[in-house]
């Protein structure tokens, strides 16, 4: 097949630190070109690929610090993958979520789009409503609970390289936790967590400007702490150790997570995850098995004990069961061949006419 993966231009592909998205693009690029698939990327040109990179701008967007006008080359980069040379392929699978509606409307190659972020909020409804025809996957079946009447064609997980990272069968001494500083990944319970049983945590994490408040104000002042330290952004290699050397992963949640690319992260290597029951947390993590999961700080912090009793073999074994890219792509090939033999699922839910009720937010836990 000749296919199209458009990626966000916000980070490289892959990323060279955090970027949950561009890494999956990375990964699933890779791998189709791997089983001899005809494949171009679309993304910045820092990127490494595979596939043929047809770049839209030469860096990632968030290093491009002299640029006024984000959006410029955006649109440039949609007009480019699903107008100007979209014929020359057989499918153009789309990572921009609903920014790419409008030209895949528009579009005579098959589109299909893979929605990443999360869909409770009450503006996406009148996007869906305007464009239920778009044939979109979810990265879990949680992620599409706000809107199941829509196009779904299929749940894919997020898969990763089973020789990216190393299974480290020892339990360290250290709470780990990696992602973003935000308040919807709660880092103030992952640290209250650490506090409370007395063990050290280690904290590996990006600061976007849009949260840079947040960590300045609420975050920062918690750093100072013997139990705590802040190691800031890492990359894969990094990643290795930093969560193969830890006693568990905290990821302490407060939203309705879509997938949660840390977690399998976390299970390559071995490590068990606490979480919270949000969103697609059950989906990914086996409860007592594979981790533990936890309706409140006060359980998380009594779970900590019971790490101990998890085998790090079955958290290494379930990866390679359920979370790897050759899994991943194979999910993703049978939904190009559906759409392609024009065999497109058909929505199992009607479109409500409207809204009875208001979408309603989940109440954010209370402050530590």
């Amino acid at each position: 097949m000749k296919i199209a993966q458009v990626a966000p231009l916000w980070e490289s592909v892959p990323p060279q630190c955090y970027g949950g998205t561009e890494r999956i693009v990375s990964y699933l690029t890779d791998e189709l070109v791997r089983l001899g698939h005809d494949v171009t990327l679309f993304a910045t040109a820092d990127s490494v690929t595979a596939a043929k990179l047809d770049p839209v701008y030469p860096k990632a967007l968030r290093l491009a610090k002299d640029l006024s006008c984000r959006e410029a080359p955006i649109f440039l980069q949609l007009e480019q993958a699903f107008g100007a040379k979209a014929e020359q392929f057989d499918l153009i699978h789309s990572h921009v979520d609903l920014m790419g509606f409008p030209f895949a409307r528009r579009c005579r190659t098959p589109v299909v789009t893979t929605l990443h972020g999360r869909l409770d909020l009450p503006e996406l409804l009148p996007i869906f409503e305007e464009f239920p025809e778009m044939p979109v996957v979810s990265i879990s079946n949680a992620q599409r609970r706000p809107l199941g009447w829509v196009n779904w064609q299929d749940t894919v997980y997020h898969g990763l390289p089973p020789t990216l990272y190393d299974f480290h069968p020892q339990p360290g001494q250290y709470l780990a936790f990696l992602g973003r500083i935000a308040p919807e990944k709660r880092p103030d319970h992952a640290i209250a967590v650490a506090k409370a049983v007395g063990m050290p945590i280690r904290i590996a994490a990006k600061v976007d400007p849009s949260d840079r408040d947040y960590f300045t104000t609420k975050i920062e002042p918690l750093l100072d702490h013997p139990l705590v330290e802040y190691v800031g952004e890492i990359n894969d290699a990094e990643k290795n150790d930093f969560l193969g050397d830890a006693y568990a992963l905290l990821c302490p949640y407060d939203w309705p997570e879509p997938f949660g690319l840390v977690l399998i992260e976390a299970l390559a290597c071995g490590t068990p995850v606490l979480a919270y029951r949000r969103g697609s947390i059950p989906e990914v993590i086996e409860d007592r098995e594979t981790g533990i999961i936890c309706e409140d700080l006060s359980e998380m912090i009594r779970s900590v004990e019971g790490v101990e009793r998890i085998d790090r073999r079955r958290c290494r074994d379930h990866f390679e069961a359920r979370f790897t890219v050759q899994r991943m792509v194979r999910d993703y090939v049978t939904v190009y061949e559906r759409l392609l033999e024009g065999r497109s699922l058909v929505p199992t839910a009607a479109m409500p006419a409207a809204l009875e009720q208001p979408i309603r937010l989940p109440e954010p836990a209370a402050g530590f």
